[in-house]
């Protein structure tokens, strides 16, 4: 690469997927404040998809300023569902609470990347998931999340699909990256059209 990449993000499964694809990059998490930054844009009715990109380029942004001569990754995830934004479940009893709701209804998962380069964004993508998920009984539910709280509670709707959240669905509409809250192929794709990695 002629630029070195970093990730604007402190996620595991985003770096697992950039080093999945060898990728060389840094990850430095941006230090933004997520939750006023969501609600402030929520009080403007900002739609989820323009939520999650102004999100994503937030991160990528603060990040780019900091280090000139890098193509800086930011990424965000929005859940919406039945026209509302669901925020990380901030305890287990929240994380039921929202996985009753949703059950045996579709929601869609917003996955947003953008890139920029000195300060400035230079290119964005949102990938939208459709899912789709099954009518499961109350215990199953608490038993999940009584299982999985400690990995699921920093995710949007409770669950991890590479992991035993894949249970909760019946059928998933999109591309599986976005779902794991990064649209690697377009991200690739972009790199290579750059000459930024090897084809």
């Amino acid at each position: 690469m002629t630029e070195r990449l970093i990730l604007a993000s402190g996620s595991a499964a985003r770096s697992m997927l950039l080093s999945n694809a060898a990728l060389k990059f840094s990850a430095i998490p941006a230090k933004v404040d997520e939750h006023m930054m969501k609600k402030a844009l929520l009080a403007d009715a900002a739609t989820p998809r323009d939520i999650a990109d102004t999100l994503a380029e937030m991160k990528a942004r603060r990040v780019s300023e900091r280090y000139p001569g890098s193509l800086v990754l930011g990424c965000d995830q929005i859940l919406e569902f039945d026209g509302q934004v669901l925020n990380k479940p901030q305890t287990p009893e929240d994380a039921i609470g929202q996985l009753k709701l949703m059950r045996g209804k579709n929601h869609d998962l917003l996955s947003a990347a953008v890139i920029c380069a000195d300060g400035a964004p230079i290119w964005r993508h949102v990938g939208v998931v459709h899912m789709e998920m099954r009518k499961s009984s109350d215990d199953f539910l608490e038993s999940y999340v009584s299982r999985n709280w400690t990995s699921i509670q920093e995710t949007v709707g409770a669950y991890k699909l590479e992991e035993e959240g894949v249970r909760l669905f019946s059928r998933i509409k999109g591309d599986y990256f976005s779902v794991l809250g990064l649209p690697l192929l377009e991200v690739l794709s972009f790199l290579a059209v750059r000459g930024e990695i090897e084809t």
